[in-house]
């Protein structure tokens, strides 16, 4: 089945093509479209409910520290999409290097693997069983894989997935392995096989062939909500609109077309319509309601969500990474960003540290409705307890939540998706883009690319198959030498500050 795609496109349209294309949501895909039909001289509106853009890629500041909520690495092999991201920031964009390691078992493991690392820190024991069960796997018929334990284990061994995927990915999700389904594996890690990380691990990773693996990463200098900013001041300085706190609340259908939006109490007569809004709620906006399959469908899609709490401390930063996995089932925190390793523009103040410590949760939940000064206790505490700093040195907090920010892969996601999608494809002028529009967990790049996409079909004619992105080779294909200038950073000493923890 291919995506919704517009009767005529504006180019051909006539007094039709002169209406605005109503663009529902202002992160990186919804920004991404309007930018390029402003570049074109083309009426645009984008609509956004949050009073700041940038959607799940917005950086949040409070008291002059700025926090990436979920870490936003500007990394990718679309090359259309690496040019518009330096077509818009310029010599904004940092070169940063990348250090994340994985907190176990009451250790610092290396990510990417360093084959010496690996064999001090596991042991020969642990690595002996390690290799024996990635050997077993080697030989096992795999059979139908359709969970993600299933998927992981048949490609790295029963005994890694145990050690380094079981307790953090249930951390994330919330739910058992065996309930994922294999397509999330097979996405976020394609590319990164047992032996690609060893070969890795002991001989480096030459030209970042391996995504999973990239050693550095480009970065907007105050986080990754300076490009989506800078991109809406390119919008209305084009003459396009982006509104905010203009949440879209109605899509009228007639005769296969969207013939009416109202957002923020406002009537808009779109010729195209490109939505990045939750599927769930492109179903249930829509007027006359859709079908009672495709409103079960949409109601049984399931969404992660996350808080970050940012705590600013006394002292030096608490370790270089930018980011650690806690592998720990004992704390709830899953991951800790430093905000100043992402970009030293993050902190301002030199003397504090600044981390983040993302939990994820449902929203309503105990952590989700938790008391904001109560969160910040919490995270005080796991951060002591995991002997990274001690609770005294905690200043203050803030807590920042974050709805829907992972779609769900769970067992019935994808039969769910395909009758939206059947139910989409009769309505000729809107278009589904981004991670939540087509409830696909996306990077930012892939958003962008799905947008990049969409305004194509709507201003060219093309046909091209939203949904196909992110499900093709593009992704993995080697990288080719970066040719754009860059800023580096300037380093700090607390960025040369080795962790007082790790053994």
């Amino acid at each position: 089945m291919t995506t919704s795609l517009p009767e005529t496109p504006i180019a051909d349209a006539g007094p039709e093509g002169r209406k605005p294309t109503l663009v529902l949501g202002g992160g990186p895909a919804g920004l991404t479209a309007g930018y390029l039909l402003a570049k074109r001289e083309l009426p645009v509106v984008v609509v956004e409910a949050d009073d700041q853009v940038g959607g799940l890629a917005k950086t949040v500041e409070r008291d002059g520290y700025r926090f990436d909520l979920g870490g936003h690495r500007f990394f990718t092999k679309a090359k259309e999409v690496e040019r518009l991201w330096f077509e818009v920031l310029d010599d904004e964009f940092l070169l940063r290097p990348r250090m994340s390691r994985i907190y176990w078992n009451g250790k610092f493991l290396d990510y990417p693997l360093r084959g010496p690392d690996v064999i001090k820190k596991l042991g020969p024991v642990e690595l002996t069983r390690v290799f024996a069960s990635y050997l077993a796997a080697t030989t096992r018929k795999k059979g139908n894989e359709k969970s993600l334990e299933e998927w992981v284990s048949n490609r790295f061994g029963r005994r890694l997935f145990e050690l380094f995927f079981k307790s953090y990915t249930e951390k994330v999700w919330g739910v058992s392995t065996s309930e994922l389904r294999a397509e999330w594996a097979a996405q976020r890690i394609k590319g990164l096989s047992f032996a690609s990380a060893a070969k890795a691990a002991f001989f480096g990773n030459e030209g970042n062939k391996v995504k999973s693996l990239i050693q550095e990463f480009h970065y907007p200098r105050y986080g990754p909500g300076q490009m989506w900013e800078a991109m809406t001041n390119e919008i209305r300085s084009l003459g396009g609109e982006v509104l905010l706190s203009t949440p879209a609340e109605r899509i009228e259908v007639e005769d296969g077309r969207v013939r009416e939006i109202v957002a923020g109490g406002q009537s808009y007569d779109p010729g195209h319509v490109i939505s990045s809004l939750p599927l769930r709620t492109t179903v249930e906006i829509t007027r006359p309601a859709a079908p009672p399959e495709v409103l079960d469908a949409a109601r049984g899609l399931r969404y992660r969500d996350f808080l970050t709490v940012a705590l600013v401390l006394n002292g030096e930063d608490l370790f270089p990474d930018n980011w650690i996995y806690i592998h720990e089932p004992k704390v709830r925190v899953g991951r800790i960003q430093n905000y100043r390793s992402w970009s030293p523009w993050m902190v301002p103040d030199p003397s504090k540290a600044c981390v983040g410590l993302e939990y994820f949760c449902f929203a309503g939940d105990d952590l989700w409705t938790m008391d904001d000064d109560d969160l910040v206790e919490l995270a005080a505490r796991e951060l002591e307890e995991l002997g990274l700093s001690p609770r005294s040195k905690v200043e203050r907090g803030y807590v920042v939540r974050v709805p829907k920010a992972y779609p769900m892969y769970d067992v019935d996601y994808a039969e769910r998706v395909e009758t939206i999608r059947g139910w989409l494809a009769g309505i000729g002028n809107l278009q589904q883009v981004g991670r939540n529009g087509l409830h696909r967990y996306n990077n930012s790049d892939h958003s962008m690319l799905t947008a990049i996409r969409a305004v194509e079909n709507a201003v060219l004619g093309t046909t091209h198959d939203i949904w196909a992105v992110n499900a093709e080779s593009v992704y993995h294909e080697e990288d080719v030498k970066d040719e754009h200038p860059y800023v580096e950073a300037p380093e700090t000493p607390a960025m040369k500050q080795p962790v007082a923890s790790e053994s």
